[in-house]
């Protein structure tokens, strides 16, 4: 496990303030926009956050074309969250793929309670079809949702996650600069209490999975 140390802090930050991450820049990720408390020498990969996030109001379409209400479709169920899309050749698919994989260890029972839930930031090319078709190679069983940008991006930023258009680079590649966090929202209160960076391996989630299903501090 690597160390991840930061200092607590007593508010919220402006939005703005985050570094993005370009998939297939090679950056090295954002430090998240959120009040945390991690003591100074932890080994673990997850940062539990003093004041938790309530859980964003959400309603986007998921990859079958049907509404999907995330407060609603989520309640009372552990759930991680990420904000990514279907183009990136790095951060995303390793993100997603260390998720999945972590999740086929745990016992039947506790996968079918888990929610992952995988929301674009390129939503012109991400259609219900793409996201279908790219989480299938995946894990079938994460939800992909889509939708407006503009409440995509407002969702994010309640989470101090922030994402911008997707625009070309100076290759003429079309490239989505978004936070790359994921935010794990707890089956017992609701609320996003723990917060993983893009360094977090397979290891860390099948340590702490077990942990998040029951609403635990990992």
């Amino acid at each position: 496990m690597r160390k991840k140390t930061f200092a607590a802090a007593a508010a919220l930050l402006a939005a703005a303030s985050l570094t993005l991450t370009a998939c297939g820049s090679g950056g090295d990720g954002d430090q998240p926009v959120a009040v945390v408390s991690e003591e100074a020498g932890s080994q673990k990969a997850a940062t539990v956050l003093d004041k938790p996030f309530e859980k964003p109001d959400l309603v986007l379409t998921d990859t079958h074309g049907k509404k999907y209400d995330f407060r609603e479709e989520t309640a009372g169920r552990p759930t991680l969250l990420y904000f990514g899309y279907t183009h990136c050749p790095d951060v995303c698919p390793l993100t997603m793929n260390n998720i999945a994989v972590a999740k086929k260890q745990l016992p039947k029972a506790e996968q079918d309670k888990l929610r992952v839930v995988f929301v674009t930031t390129d939503p012109e090319r991400d259609t219900p079809a793409a996201l279908g078709s790219w989480l299938k190679g995946i894990d079938s069983d994460i939800v992909g949702l889509t939708g407006d940008f503009a409440t995509i991006q407002a969702g994010a930023r309640t989470l101090g996650i922030s994402i911008e258009p997707p625009e070309k680079d100076k290759n003429g590649k079309v490239v989505s600069m978004h936070g790359t966090q994921v935010i794990a929202f707890s089956p017992k209160t609701d609320a996003g209490y723990v917060l993983y960076g893009e360094d977090a391996d397979v290891d860390d989630y099948t340590e702490d999975l077990p942990k998040l299903i029951t609403g635990a501090k990992p």
